[in-house]
């Protein structure tokens, strides 16, 4: 992996990360278009989320605060979502922890992630008539008035998400939505429950597969540096504008854009079958 791929890959991650597209497809995908295949990838593809964490930490990092001062002080206005974080956190984890072997073997290729994309596409049109009408009086309006039960539905959500393709923030965000929280609600518990469920993710793959991750397959640790870089610089502009186009817009041309994806890919990889993984 040559620098300006890893960049490319980090531009990818930023852009996709926290938009329902799923960040995970579109590296499996960009990854394949530039010919970087191989047992590396797959956690190259989780650890370069961490660049967009980074982003999260420095947006939230006001309401980061507030959850570590929950850690210690029960009495803390940040002590309430550090639990709600946490309930939701926990589905997502155990099923992933157990099933992470049989997801990478099985699910990161081409097709099953053009599949996730046009189902996840399909799911966002359905919903959106139903989202609209939620939207324009939402029971949550903010993060901090979504309650337990709603956090821990959305904590299950999140395990479709486990398949590349389906998109962590699609799953989380029409989930809250469809409970009843405001978009901006919606999105922000999105990207918090991303700091852990990523982060364990991340911290997870990376510990097993460092010396891959860092060795002459790809390019030493150079390419692993650039694109966690440049996926948080990304990352950040990215969150700023997806908040203001989700407000004014809804997810539906979100969906429009999955469905096309998706068709896309399937019939490029049916036209060139030696390629397919």
């Amino acid at each position: 992996m040559t620098l300006i791929q890893a960049a490319i890959l980090g531009v990818v991650e930023g852009l996709t990360e926290f938009l329902p597209v799923s960040s995970t497809g579109h590296l499996i995908l960009a990854a394949h278009f530039m010919g970087l295949v191989g047992g590396e990838m797959g956690p190259f593809e989780i650890v370069i989320q961490a660049g967009a964490l980074l982003a999260v930490v420095w947006l939230y990092r006001g309401r980061i605060g507030e959850l570590l001062a929950g850690l210690v002080n029960p009495a803390s206005r940040g002590r309430a979502l550090l639990v709600k974080l946490f309930v939701a956190f926990l589905p997502a984890a155990v099923v992933g922890l157990a099933g992470h072997h049989w997801i990478h073997e099985h699910l990161f290729g081409t097709t099953t992630v053009a599949a996730a994309l046009i189902a996840g596409g399909v799911l966002i049109l359905v919903t959106a008539p139903g989202i609209s009408k939620r939207t324009a009086s939402p029971r949550y309006p903010t993060i901090d008035d979504i309650p337990l039960r709603v956090a821990l539905l959305i904590g299950l959500a999140q395990c479709l998400s486990l398949w590349p393709g389906t998109s962590r923030a699609l799953a989380t965000m029409l989930a809250a939505l469809l409970l009843g929280a405001s978009p901006v609600a919606s999105a922000e518990f999105s990207f918090l429950l991303a700091l852990p469920t990523l982060g364990m993710a991340t911290l997870y793959d990376l510990a097993k597969n460092y010396h891959e991750l860092t060795g002459p397959a790809l390019g030493g640790p150079g390419p692993l540096v650039v694109g966690l870089l440049v996926s948080a610089v990304v990352a950040v502009l990215a969150i700023k504008g997806f908040l203001r186009y989700v407000v004014s817009r809804g997810l539906a041309p979100f969906g429009w854009y999955r469905i096309a994806l998706g068709i896309v890919v399937l019939t490029y990889f049916h036209h060139h079958p030696a390629v397919t993984p």
